[in-house]
């Protein structure tokens, strides 16, 4: 079955046939660092590194670009808050960002350009747009013109004229249309700024995009461009009106773009104390409780962030550690080959397909849970079978295959051993626990959490996990 995706330009599911055979060229909008990164971040980082991941394990050899918006109105007004120059604040967090990135464990891009660095093939660009008659010059601003180009709204689905009931009138607007946007934008005193035939200034937002895609895949029309839904309109729609004015291409061929994150119902906002950013999120969740929890909703619906489905991804998680530590019990030191089953082919091939299906993670889940589920059975119903081992060692290794490789978990844990203390002190904890010694367990408990291992009792048994 082909991969699927569902187009927000055609607004239908398609097939996805890029343009250079396996060659993927994908571009995501990264975040302006004036502050740092927060779950809504993380979301979008993550959502698109699982994409990324997949197309990579279907055979697809993708380019990866993410961009850095690092010159824009709120670092400048960050910079002014904390009187400091808008470099400073910049360099800062982009540091930040990169320790959330790690934190998170996404995989880095094949190129993440500055804006910054790309200044002049910005200017370029406008110049260009400017000679075709599609943009205009007013005292230092350049702005692009909206009716110049016959497309425009074609992404977001709307018309000039439903744009301009919503639009709001700027006083003093050096504009021809209140719809027209900045492509470069006159610096005041104070503010950084880059000499241009317009005289000294800096980028709008819109056309930095444009121009850093286009470079760093090498190409005029991308394979997937990427980013958030509240990005539709006017960011994504402004992309595609600059990039296809100048070059007469389509700039995109398949637009994926994933839902907003809220938390308990409401916008993040720190007027409303409900802002959280990765680092906090950090402190009282794992990173794989955070990842599970994004899983649990297919990549292009709304997600509400709440206490009680991290517990739901707390407990999704523990199945897994359940499963492993059976698993390791069986199968430590012991030389074995995987053997295929019928029920691990059949829940691949679920995985494989809810993937395909425009990458739909609940349902992939769905199917690692039920493998988790028959494996378990497995092990309790067939040590008499003569591949019961192999059988047992490839259904954890198609487990932590699909759960590392595509959806990025595990990462942490695989980076650190067992060691026969930790292990004498969970086997001790399990027994006390049988023996129904819930104050030894307990206290092995506290032992084992200070040693970085987190106990859980559930039905099934003991479970634990790194923290």
């Amino acid at each position: 079955m082909p991969v699927q995706i569902y187009n927000s330009l055609t607004k239908k599911k398609e097939e996805f046939v890029p343009l250079e055979g396996n060659a993927v060229k994908m571009y995501t909008c990264g975040v302006t660092v004036y502050d740092r990164c927060h779950l809504g971040h993380a979301r979008s980082l993550y959502v698109f590194d699982v994409v990324r991941r997949y197309l990579k394990f279907r055979g697809y050899n993708v380019r990866f670009v993410r961009n850095i918006t690092d010159v824009d109105d709120k670092i400048i007004h960050k910079a002014i808050e904390t009187k400091r120059a808008s470099a400073q604040v910049s360099e800062e967090q982009i540091r930040f960002y990169y320790e959330d990135m790690k934190l998170l464990g996404i995989s880095p891009g094949d190129a993440e350009p500055k804006a910054t660095d790309d200044i002049p093939a910005m200017i370029t660009h406008i110049q260009g747009l400017m000679d075709k008659g599609h943009a205009y010059s007013v005292d230092g601003d350049v702005y692009f013109d909206v009716r110049s180009f016959e497309g425009y709204g074609k992404l977001s689905g709307q018309s000039i004229d439903q744009m301009h009931e919503a639009v709001r009138i700027e006083k003093g607007t050096k504009k021809k249309d209140p719809l027209d946007f900045a492509m470069w934008k006159s610096s005041k005193p104070g503010e950084p700024a880059w000499d241009s035939p317009w005289g000294p200034g800096r980028p709008g937002w819109h056309i930095e995009c444009s121009c850093m895609s286009m470079k760093h895949l090498h190409t005029q029309t991308l394979d997937i461009h990427a980013g958030g839904r509240d990005l539709i309109f006017p960011h994504h729609e402004n992309e595609l009106a600059q990039s296809e004015a100048l070059t007469g291409k389509p700039f995109a061929k398949y637009w994926i773009h994933h839902g907003l994150l809220t938390i308990d119902g409401q916008k993040m906002s720190k007027s409303l104390g409900n802002f959280i950013t990765i680092q906090d999120a950090a402190v009282k969740y794992t990173i794989d409780e955070i990842k599970m929890f994004f899983l649990f909703s297919h990549y292009a619906s709304p997600i509400d962030f709440t206490d009680g489905k991290m517990l739901e991804a707390r407990k999704a998680l523990a199945k897994f550690d359940i499963l492993f530590y059976r698993a390791a019990q069986l199968l430590a030191n012991k030389d074995i080959e995987g053997v295929q089953a019928g029920f691990i082919t059949k829940y691949k091939n679920e995985f494989t397909a809810a993937m395909d299906d425009d990458f739909n993670t609940p349902k992939a889940l769905a199917a690692l849970f039920n493998l988790i589920n028959d494996t378990n059975t497995y092990i309790d119903n067939n040590s008499d079978d003569s591949s019961y081992l192999g059988v047992i060692y490839h259904a954890v290794d198609v487990l932590e295959s699909f759960g590392r490789n595509i959806f990025g978990l595990f990462l942490n844990e695989k980076a650190q051993e067992l060691n026969p203390e930790l292990k004498a002190l969970l086997d001790e904890r399990a027994a006390a626990r049988q023996a129904r010694n819930f104050k030894r367990s307990d206290e092995l408990r506290d032992a084992l959490k200070s040693k970085g291992i987190a106990v859980e009792d559930t039905k099934a048994g003991q479970a634990w996990r790194w923290i």
